[in-house]
């Protein structure tokens, strides 16, 4: 499904190189799903732009042989200028989808009303994060990235965005980064610890707890 192929990432920041993954080979294999603990700053939200394709690696690469959503609910790539609707258009396009279909899903979902014609600059963040999430669900993948968030708004839409990513799981794997480790438990069947730029990979996901709690101590 994905696999890391020696991976080196790092960051410099007042003149210190904070090193993320430190030459890193691992395969993430279908039909598994995997939960990523990790201290604050480990590098859990990087290596999801890593497996995403949203960011390069310094050194190494990353390997696709399914398709990969971007984290769900991440809106960094929508253009402010252009309207809801041009954006899911131009989503559903790049992807290869049916832009009717999946507009008249994300339309339907996110239940924006007419501000789904509206430049998303003017949007709030709950409308964002409905249009968000509407937009990740509307593209069937084969693997779905999860950083933190599994579901926006109030309990009612929250409810919604369950169902919806619960029917998904059916027929699609997951790798999630949370610091809820009964989100991990729920949705997932194996476990990792991200700890000092290494890959601490366990069978199970209350072993991967076990390693957390100790780094979190």
């Amino acid at each position: 499904m994905i696999k890391l192929d020696n991976v080196f990432k790092y960051y410099r920041s007042h003149g210190h190189r904070k090193v993320v993954l430190d030459h890193v080979s691992l395969d993430f294999a279908a039909g598994r799903s995997y939960g990523i603990l990790g201290v604050n700053g480990a590098g859990k939200s990087t290596l999801m732009r890593l497996l995403a394709g949203t960011e390069l690696p310094n050194g190494g690469r990353v390997v696709r042989s399914s398709r990969v959503s971007w984290p769900l609910g991440f809106s960094g790539g929508l253009h402010p200028m252009l309207s809801g609707r041009e954006n899911v258009k131009f989503v559903a396009r790049v992807y290869g989808q049916d832009a009717r279909k999946v507009i008249d899903f994300v339309e339907d979902f996110a239940e924006i009303g007419a501000y789904i014609d509206a430049p998303i600059r003017t949007y709030s963040s709950g409308m964002m994060a409905r249009l968000a999430f509407g937009l990740s669900l509307s593209i069937e993948f084969d693997c779905y990235l999860i950083d933190e968030v599994t579901a926006v708004g109030d309990a009612r839409f929250a409810a919604r965005c369950q169902e919806e990513f619960s029917k998904r799981r059916r027929t699609a794997d997951v790798i999630m980064v949370s610091h809820a480790m009964t989100t991990i438990q729920q949705y997932c069947d194996r476990g990792m610890v991200l700890a000092g730029g290494r890959m601490h990979v366990f069978n199970s996901v209350d072993d991967a707890i076990e390693l957390y709690k100790k780094l979190n101590a």
